[in-house]
């Protein structure tokens, strides 16, 4: 099996009978036994995948499967999936298992897809590098003695190591991007509410995105039409019907588009030349074929990562103080009272980035600060997403760089939190905006690591970000 053809191209072999899902997931096990140093998965479904598989041919063969009959998928460890294990990469949720399904992956076992397994992630999605997790850091493909991006580094590594097609990951300020542009993959932040989020640990609930990973558009395209649109359980939820973003790939293109970037990333020393030489390569190749490109200042961008850091944290400390050794998960053994169990609990339980987010969090929620700092950052916030409306209102779509550098060397910022921050510098704009964005690979560096770009667009526009990342990709570099 070529572990790198798309979904259409695998349902084509299906139902021609040229392979079977249980030979799928049986190629997809061996990689994953082949690639276990790079501690992608926590754990692996291996005889639970091969049991749905089989369910699912006989469907296929009785002309009853799924949209999804033969995908296979990773679960970041951020989701919730019934009669299993998720930990959000801590040791707070030791032993735990969900009683439900997360929406978005309750559709995909609706439409037939199969979870192969969850993958490992920065603990509570905190974390640019994937050495955050309780269970050790997810390495690169490409160079193992590299970070695979975070939060949803295990996804993206897996997805570009072939051990799964499409994997589901959470963005809340890059968690998606970031890891897709070090790993070389393709990685989507959907709107704000295009996608549920019930049944996704909460880290910042106004920023927290399900997102996708994978290597075909069209893969992703089919899998975010399956998993969007309103649901009951959850309140911010768009009740706008899903695009039919597969057919939208599809149509034929004539239209010019107008391409917004950021000046100062083709200027900015703090940007790896490689990523700024890309960067103004596809921008001579979108005006060589007709489309028109416009440098722009990103408003209040001096603002945007602080405002992010300042909301995020102070979400962070309200979401995971429900984790308190009283309900569910790691309850310490040497506390002698309440206040004492709440706080050995939590210690033992959460890691040195998480205990620093909920620290930052409560200060800048604590009644002294709340009106200096996180009420300014709503309003800051604000600012944002108006200045990014009217850059929509004049360009189609803005290109830019996911991170300022490619993939860094493991434990290279571990010691310096502020520099490993400097890694969001430029995939928290989306979020902070409430905008869909999507990463596209865009060649290798000097070293031979992946180099990752951008589409942003306006709200609810993902099919447009994908009939523009397809002719992105087709620039032929």
């Amino acid at each position: 099996m070529d572990a790198i053809s798309s979904l259409t191209s695998l349902q084509h072999r299906l139902k021609n009978g040229d392979t079977l899902c249980t030979q799928i997931v049986k190629d997809y096990l061996t990689k994953i036994n082949q690639h276990r140093h790079l501690n992608a998965f926590l754990e692996v479904y291996a005889d639970e995948a091969l049991a749905r598989a089989a369910e699912i041919d006989t469907r296929l063969a009785n002309g009853t499967a799924g949209r999804l009959a033969g995908l296979v998928v990773g679960l970041k460890d951020t989701f919730a999936h019934e009669g299993h294990p998720v930990s959000a990469g801590s040791k707070i949720l030791s032993d735990y298992q969900s009683p439900y399904s997360a929406t978005a992956v309750q559709r995909l076992l609706d439409e037939d897809a199969i979870i192969i397994g969850r993958q490992n992630c920065d603990e509570f999605a905190m974390g640019s590098s994937n050495e955050n997790s309780a269970f050790g850091p997810v390495q690169n493909p490409h160079d193992a003695a590299r970070v695979a991006g975070g939060s949803s580094g295990g996804s993206a590594a897996a997805v570009a190591a072939g051990l799964c097609q499409i994997a589901i990951g959470s963005d809340t300020g890059g968690s998606v991007r970031q890891p897709a542009s070090f790993c070389g993959v393709l990685g989507l932040k959907p709107t704000y509410g295009r996608v549920s989020r019930y049944g996704l640990l909460a880290y910042g609930s106004s920023f927290d995105c399900v997102g996708l990973l994978g290597t075909h558009l069209d893969d992703m395209a089919r899998v975010l039409q399956v998993i969007a649109g309103p649901d009951a359980y959850d309140s911010t939820a768009s009740t706008q019907p899903p695009d039919d973003y597969a057919s939208r790939l599809h149509v034929p293109i004539s239209k010019k588009y107008s391409v917004a970037y950021p000046a100062d990333a083709l200027t900015s020393e703090g940007i790896q030349i490689e990523i700024r030489e890309a960067l103004q390569l596809r921008l001579d190749l979108l005006q060589q074929a007709g489309h028109s490109v416009h440098p722009i200042t990103l408003p209040y961008q001096d603002y945007v990562l602080p405002t992010y850091y300042i909301l995020a944290t102070a979400e962070a400390s309200s979401n995971l103080s429900r984790y308190d050794g009283v309900r569910y998960g790691h309850r310490s053994k040497s506390a002698t009272n309440l206040a004492e169990l709440y706080r050995k609990s939590r210690a033992e339980g959460f890691g040195r980035e998480v205990q620093r987010r909920i620290l930052l969090g409560t200060f800048v929620l604590s009644a002294r600060y709340y009106d200096s700092y996180y009420q300014q950052a709503q309003k800051v916030r604000t600012l944002v997403r108006q200045g990014m409306k009217k850059i929509f209102d004049q360009h189609d779509y803005m290109l830019m760089p996911v991170a300022p550098t490619t993939a860094f060397r493991l434990g290279e910022h571990s010691s310096n939190p502020v520099q490993m921050y400097l890694a969001d510098l430029y995939s928290v704009q989306a979020n902070v905006a409430g905008i869909p964005a999507l990463a596209v690979p865009a060649g290798r560096d000097r070293k031979g690591l992946p180099i990752g770009l951008q589409v942003l667009g306006n709200d609810f526009d993902e099919g447009g970000l994908f009939q523009f990342s397809q002719v992105l990709l087709n620039l032929g570099v």
